[in-house]
């Protein structure tokens, strides 16, 4: 069947504009009959022949989310509750595929009634758009046509960590959130964020799980790369910035935005001894400088610009009182203190809490003690109820919703909060409290009136070429010189033999370099390095985020390729951080140093050869020795005893230090 679309006169919610006339909001559907009043056109999304106040798109938001609350079932308002994740087509545990299992999606909107979901698709752009209409359709035949609001994490960046971010190569690609901060304009920030909501939006994703405004205080810990650096104040205007672009504007949500999701509330950057708390032997954050407010800064730039939700930590918060009262030991998902007390209480946050995904799962055998050694740990057997261990997933449903939490992340149990209201644990009115929240924002989207998308658009849009030309001179901007010794850089490619690792050859011909396979054929060598890391968990599902050491040893692939050069040539070293690493036995061999936050081959030969500059300063500090870092304090900010280079370090090819 052909949709049936009313073309879009004027995009207003008004009936009557200036000098009487009629405007008439955009409305596309695909099995909901249309209702004519007063000249204009509604969906009859209950399909009962009248128009009734949540069909009415003159109507505010609010009157709009009230009505259709006091309609609804206890199971619809369970259905609301949480947030579960789009079956592929293939069966991927975490569903990743090209295309959805129609079949299973449509009994989880029509008969369990959840209606916000995360994808992990990572089709064609075109193709995205079609599959994310087939949800909408479904939807709309749902009892109360409620649209369904399909988030994503990250895509838009380098780093792909399976249960925190996607790699899709469709989307534009710009370095790393710390790549932003290295640069340090909110404008430039916020422009990233508009192109990446044009982006997801064209292909029907409207909620964003970002921006992380946790703080990198901890070095060793395996999630800095998504944080915009260790300052409060930094990462509050970047975290500000980044939730207006996103969303918009900065005074909510309205039809062109994604909503964004701001994590981890709060103080998850503070984790012991870097470890995750994805994992159970991660499971909580330290506190030792007592500096548990520090943490708490940047999400009020968040708050400033009106974020649309927030994401509590995993995280139990050790050493952390707040209004004299010690935190309970719970995960944030679970903490009353933390979110009906500090957010909903002290900031006013009155948008949608969406737990951390898989909270009220268990955590038995190997989730708790790891896979035995050759065995590989699988995302079936995952759960993070940290401090609520002994509760029942009833019980753990009913703490969270209780604590503050409207939706519960990574589920699609509706029926385990029905069980909670049937034995006490929840009330109705606690669940139409929530409810409200998340059908408000549908409303304020313009969802409920248009929520398909145009495979046509979506495919001209997802990695438009002026999008991906910004995102490559953000990488290239944000790079930070470490070192130019003898002001080796910028290099003149042509003729210059050079050996390269980690560097595609091809690439480096284009540019002028002729290419030898050894040091002894060279006059130069050009290393691309990742910052050290161990997987000193391989046995857990999560033990592939980065813990352990920070330096480079021998038997590092990128310092060994490094020695077999030094000394008979100058050696440029370019190194990713994804954490603060080490560089002190790197310092002494290379003879020109460049940091990157996520760089195409090309983009770092535009650096080296000067066809760019690299303008970034370093979002945190880079520790001498392991030993500094093991005896700093997790909690506080650039504060190893002598590092090697400061936060906000940055060279000029010109070697003028700039702070």
């Amino acid at each position: 069947m052909r949709p049936i679309i009313v073309a879009l006169l004027f995009s207003s919610v008004a009936a009557l504009g200036q000098g009487g006339g009629k405007f008439q909001a955009k409305i596309e559907q695909r099995h909901v009959p249309l209702i004519t009043v007063d000249g204009l056109q509604f969906k009859d999304l209950n399909r009962n022949g009248k128009l009734d106040p949540y069909e009415d798109w003159r109507l505010s938001p609010q009157t709009r989310a009230r009505d259709l609350v006091a309609r609804m079932s206890l199971q619809d308002l369970a259905g609301l509750m949480v947030c579960g994740v789009l079956p592929s087509a293939g069966g991927d545990p975490i569903g990743r595929g090209t295309a959805y299992d129609i079949e299973k999606a449509a009994s989880l909107i029509s008969v369990k009634r959840v209606n916000s979901f995360l994808t992990r698709l990572t089709p064609t752009p075109e193709a995205f758009a079609i599959e994310n209409n087939r949800i909408q359709e479904i939807a709309e035949g749902s009892e109360f046509g409620v649209p369904v609001l399909i988030s994503t994490d990250p895509r838009s960046h380098f780093a792909s960590i399976p249960g925190s971010s996607v790699g899709n190569d469709s989307f534009s690609k710009w370095p790393e959130t710390l790549g932003l901060a290295a640069i340090g304009s909110p404008e430039l920030t916020r422009n990233f964020a508009d192109i990446v909501r044009q982006e997801y939006s064209s292909v029907g994703m409207r909620e964003a799980l970002g921006p992380q405004a946790d703080l990198a205080t901890e070095p060793r810990w395996g999630r800095i790369v998504g944080t915009f650096g260790e300052d409060d104040e930094a990462s509050k205007r970047m975290v500000e910035a980044y939730v207006s672009g996103m969303q918009n504007g900065a005074d909510g949500l309205n039809t062109g935005s994604v909503a964004s999701v701001v994590k981890h509330w709060v103080g998850y950057g503070a984790q012991h001894d870097g470890w995750d708390s994805h994992n159970y032997y991660g499971r909580f954050a330290t506190f030792p400088g007592n500096n548990f407010n520090y943490h708490v800064i940047p999400f009020t730039g968040a708050f400033d610009a009106h974020v649309a939700g927030v994401m509590p930590t995993y995280s139990i918060l050790q050493g952390v009182s707040i209004s004299g009262q010690p935190l309970e030991q719970v995960g944030g998902g679970f903490n009353k203190q933390l979110i009906d007390g500090l957010l909903r209480g002290k900031f006013k946050f009155d948008g949608v809490v969406l737990s951390d995904f898989s909270i009220t799962n268990d955590c038995t055998g190997s989730c708790l003690t790891g896979v035995a050694a050759g065995e590989r740990p699988m995302f079936n057997n995952i759960g993070m109820p940290w401090g609520v261990e002994t509760l029942s997933r009833e019980q753990r449903f009913a703490k969270a919703i209780n604590a503050g939490v409207d939706q519960i992340g990574g589920t699609d149990e509706a029926g385990m909060i029905l069980d909670a209201v049937h034995d006490g644990l929840l009330t109705r009115s606690r669940l139409e409290q929530s409810a409200t929240r998340i059908l408000l924002q549908k409303f304020q989207m313009g969802l409920f009136e248009d929520p398909y998308v145009d495979p046509a658009h979506a495919a001209s849009t997802v990695g438009r070429a002026d999008f991906v030309k910004r995102g490559q001179e953000a990488q290239e901007q944000a790079c930070v010189l470490l070192e130019n010794k003898n002001r080796l850089l910028p290099l003149k490619p042509a003729g210059r033999k050079v050996y390269l690792f980690g560097v595609d050859p091809q690439i480096a011909r284009r540019f002028g370099f002729i290419v030898v396979s050894s040091p002894a054929e060279a006059d130069l060598a050009i290393v691309r390095a990742n910052a050290p890391f161990e997987m000193l968990h391989p046995g857990y599902t999560f033990g592939f985020l980065h813990e352990g050491r920070l330096d480079f040893k021998a038997g590092d692939p990128a310092y060994d390729a490094l020695m077999r050069a030094s000394g008979s040539i100058p050696v440029v070293f370019a190194v990713f951080l994804d954490r603060p690493a080490i560089l002190t036995n790197i310092k002494d061999k290379a003879s020109a140093i460049v940091a990157n936050f996520g760089i195409s081959d090309e983009g770092l030969l535009d650096v080296i050869t000067g066809k760019s500059a690299p303008g970034g300063h370093l979002p945190f500090e880079l520790p001498s020795s392991m030993d500094e870092v093991t005896a700093q304090k997790g909690d506080v900010p650039y504060d190893t005893v002598h590092p090697l280079y400061p936060y906000g370090f940055g060279l000029k090819y010109g070697l003028v230090a700039d702070r």
